[in-house]
């Protein structure tokens, strides 16, 4: 470690080197070492192993989760907080988002659910939300991917998770329920709706691709399963024969 001579002529250290963490067109940071503490922004995509001569643009995220931009020979304090980490973009163009009030500039045209998890870091009761002005606004899940090129900014913002509506098939019509636990009775009243409850009348289920165990069977009365997108139930009517 070099030696830094205060005013008060005490002696103090500093370090020969700093570490940083770059990623490439995603959030997937690799660490690198930098002997220099005030490089500039050329230098650390040298460092990242990119060539300065092939369009990258570099941004460095900064504690309040902002994307500042930075350009080629401009010089980066490192031994300021809050400025370990870059991303690295291959690209031409740039979009602009917020999330959760930052300001994000991000350099691919589509952005996964899992980057937007997290950049915005939500609670486990929490999700991450496109804001629809004047409309819904959209939950985003972790698989889903976003596309950024329509006109304007888009705002993300965690809230409340809401329980999201799963689709199923029943008799051969798709139909849309609250939660993942489905009863005999539902079933019933979705392929019967309207049908007042009759003594003589019972009903016999039978599905196919559910979530719970086992994936295919016939529903018990009173019975539920556990479905996903895509199950599959078949209901039918029994009147006895006089």
């Amino acid at each position: 470690m070099s030696e830094i001579h205060t005013p008060l002529g005490e002696v103090a250290h500093r370090p020969d080197h700093y570490k940083i963490q770059v990623a490439q067109d995603s959030l997937a940071f690799v660490e690198f070492v930098m002997n220099d503490p005030v490089p500039l922004g050329r230098q650390i995509l040298a460092a990242a192993g990119l060539r300065t001569n092939d369009d990258y643009s570099l941004y460095a995220i900064l504690d309040t989760g902002d994307f500042e931009d930075v350009r080629l020979d401009e010089p980066i304090d490192l031994r300021r907080n809050g400025v370990e980490r870059f991303v690295a973009f291959h690209a031409d163009r740039e979009f602009k988002l917020t999330v959760n009030g930052s300001q994000v500039t991000w350099g691919m045209p589509i952005i996964t659910g899992s980057i937007l998890y997290e950049l915005s870091k939500p609670h486990t009761n929490e999700a991450v939300f496109l804001v629809i002005r004047g409309g819904e606004d959209r939950q985003i899940e972790i698989e889903d991917e976003v596309d950024l090129t329509p006109q304007g900014v888009e705002h993300f913002e965690n809230a409340p998770k809401r329980n999201p509506k799963m689709e199923i098939v029943v008799n051969g019509h798709e139909t849309k329920v609250a939660n993942d636990h489905v009863t005999f009775d539902q079933l019933v009243a979705i392929a019967y709706p309207g049908e007042a409850p009759t003594p003589n009348i019972t009903y016999s289920i039978t599905y196919r691709k559910v979530a719970s165990f086992p994936h295919s069977g016939e529903l018990a009365t009173g019975g539920f399963v556990e479905v996903k997108n895509g199950s599959i139930f078949n209901v039918v009517s029994v009147v006895p024969v006089p």
